[in-house]
């Protein structure tokens, strides 16, 4: 590349930069100017439940996590180790009592 190519592909650059730039302040101002843009911890007010005892409730700086524990939950994996499982013990089945 020749010295000249090079300024013109500095310009090119810069000018797309601040044009870039230029239309991301203008938004900012024009939303607020028109109202457009507020605070969007002020628009949102959370209203916090009561306490339930089957609620595990995990904050973080980014997330919010709930974990809700049932009565006589079984999860499926277990679910599916003793259907897998039920074809390997045929001895302990109960058949063989009726």
């Amino acid at each position: 590349m020749a010295f000249k190519d090079l300024l013109k592909w500095n310009r090119r650059v810069s000018a797309v930069y601040a044009v870039g730039i230029w239309t991301m302040v203008g938004s900012y101002a024009y939303f607020r100017y028109t109202g457009r843009y507020e605070d969007i911890q002020e628009k949102r007010k959370w209203s916090q439940p009561e306490p339930d005892p089957n609620q595990v409730v995990y904050k973080t700086a980014h997330s919010k996590t709930v974990i809700v524990y049932r009565k006589d939950f079984v999860p499926y994996t277990t679910r599916i180790h003793n259907f897998i499982q039920s074809f390997s013990n045929t001895s302990d089945t109960g058949d063989s009592d009726k």
